[in-house]
């Protein structure tokens, strides 16, 4: 017997579609999109019929599709409230692009109104499902490396001026912020995944020269985590012509590197090891210079994930942690001292 296939919408048809659109039709024999919408009636038609996907005529007509299982919600984060709780009032499961919302208190409140529907809420953190990012979680998880000692994290980005030129981005009122939550929040997420949480933070934000926008394009800070490893941050959009981010873990038994999405080991007691292939990261001018397939094996995740009711890989409520060290790097900053990272009640 043929499996049945999740029945999908797409809301919100810009930029960021694009590597969905791609995984989606990947993924056709296990979902069935059932709708793609976006509020400009052009771009709906030219998405879907550059993708070979039904055009939805409406949210409502979405809501209203009794095979509708579950929505993927690619709007601007200031868009997402009402649509989150409609569908998961519908009992429809939203998978949801980056971040949450665009402030800690609104991304607790959709994280909160998933649970009490009942429905599955994913984040979409693809940099988690790079060859060499799942090669480095199983080898802290079997503890091969040792206590991680010290940490650090480069995001050398770069955003044209025309970037920000588009009405809305880098603002608090659509994006949230600028830097940290609309472009390093991958990597940050990336990193509380594999070193747990952060506990304080000493911080440095700015808006360069380079760029006229409303929130920050540079960010270094000092870092302290919870299971007493130091750290060190820089993150930025000023780095022309844009260079790969790099994670990097000092261990009790080896150096490792996690830069482009490939990890190389540096054993202290045998030969070095890497693992994965290095990929665009859309870290220069063009934001979407990267391949798909992390997106694809994040939505199939979620897929399973429904289907077998269990919690996807990147739940809504992991999306809270990274909100939490965005908040106090920026505090610290305004500040000029240590902030502690807030800890959910």
């Amino acid at each position: 017997m043929a499996q049945k296939r999740l029945g999908l919408g797409v809301i919100g048809l810009g930029m960021a579609s694009r590597p969905h659109a791609r995984s989606l039709q990947d993924l056709k024999d296990r979902i069935d999109v059932r709708g793609v919408f976006a509020r400009n009636p052009d771009r709906r038609a030219a998405f879907a019929a550059e993708y070979g996907f039904p055009a939805a005529a409406s949210v409502e007509a979405l809501l209203e599709d009794p095979a509708l299982d579950a929505v993927l919600i690619l709007t601007p984060p200031n868009a997402r409230a009402e649509l989150v709780a409609a569908f998961a009032g519908a009992g429809k499961h939203i998978l949801m692009e980056k971040p949450v919302e665009r402030t800690t208190a609104a991304a607790e409140a959709l994280v909160d109104c998933c649970a009490q529907a009942g429905v599955t809420l994913g984040m979409v953190f693809q940099h988690r499902f790079r060859a060499g990012s799942l090669e480095l979680k199983r080898l802290l998880e079997e503890g091969r490396l040792g206590a991680i000692a010290a940490v650090r994290l480069d995001v050398p980005w770069w955003r044209p001026q025309s970037y920000y030129d588009e009405p809305g981005r880098g603002t608090l009122a659509r994006d949230g912020g600028g830097v940290l939550i609309s472009q390093a929040i991958h990597s940050l997420d990336l990193m509380l995944s594999l070193t747990g949480p952060v506990t304080e933070v000493q911080a440095v934000a700015a808006t360069t020269r380079l760029h006229r926008m409303e929130t920050e394009d540079f960010v270094a800070a000092g870092l302290r985590f919870e299971n007493g490893a130091v750290g060190a941050l820089t993150a930025t959009t000023a780095a022309y012509p844009g260079h790969p981010e790099a994670l990097y873990l000092e261990c009790d038994r080896a150096a490792v590197t996690l830069k482009s999405g490939t990890l190389t080991v540096d054993w202290r007691d045998r030969p070095p090891e890497s693992f994965g292939e290095a990929s665009a990261t859309g870290g220069g001018a063009d934001p979407m210079d990267f391949p798909h397939d992390w997106h694809r094996t994040l939505i199939l995740d979620f897929v399973d994930a429904v289907e077998m009711g269990r919690d996807p890989a990147v739940r809504g409520r992991d999306g809270l942690a990274v909100h939490r060290l965005i908040d106090a790097l920026l505090e610290s900053s305004r500040e000029g001292g240590a902030v502690r990272v807030a800890v959910p009640a």
